[in-house]
């Protein structure tokens, strides 16, 4: 993670609020985000009370680091909402500034993002440093072991979403017949 505000914070907050997430690049491992994008979740409380609580909340994470943060608010009827475009990033991707563990884990879900992979267009050569970028070579570990990613099958690696682009850009580099699938496991 870049930009970790994720260390279990002291913050002062309303006991409507259902978590508090983290979300977006700033999740992401090797990631040089311009912004932290943050999620309150709360209970069912009228739409001014939430704003009023998400820029107190905003405050003081703001006092952690230098980079702007842009915080949104919702309760559950409005996270599920088809409207809200960014549920999908705070599922999958989203962090609890206030347990450090993945968002969708207080709904028993695992976040995951499957890469499946085609190596049939590939020389031998490329087929033989493919296999070392994932498994490694000459006692270095390859991406599976250095992220605790995992070969389901040939042709299928499963990783944690904060390592989607260490893996996407460097398999892109031998070949760009990927597909990405992120997904939450129950």
């Amino acid at each position: 993670m870049s930009e970790n505000l994720l260390k279990k914070q002291k913050l002062d907050y309303s006991g409507e609020v259902v978590d508090i997430v983290q979300f977006g690049s700033s999740v992401l491992a090797d990631a040089k985000p311009n912004d932290i994008d943050i999620a309150v979740i709360f209970q069912k409380i009228p739409l001014k009370e939430q704003l009023e609580e998400a820029q107190k909340i905003k405050k003081q994470l703001q006092e952690q680091t230098q980079i702007p943060i842009h915080i949104k608010s919702y309760d559950f009827y409005s996270f599920f909402d088809k409207g809200n475009f960014a549920k999908e990033s705070i599922l999958i991707m989203g962090k609890s500034v206030l347990t450090g563990k993945n968002f969708s884990e207080s709904f028993s879900l695992t976040p995951k993002i499957q890469i499946y992979y085609s190596l049939s267009k590939l020389k031998k050569k490329d087929k033989v440093k493919f296999n070392y970028l994932l498994s490694g070579k000459g006692g270095e570990y390859g991406l599976l072991r250095k992220y605790s990613g995992k070969l389901l099958k040939p042709g299928l690696i499963e990783i944690s979403p904060e390592y989607e682009n260490i893996f996407v850009s460097s398999l892109k580099k031998i070949t760009s017949d990927i597909e990405v699938r992120k997904m939450l496991i129950g």
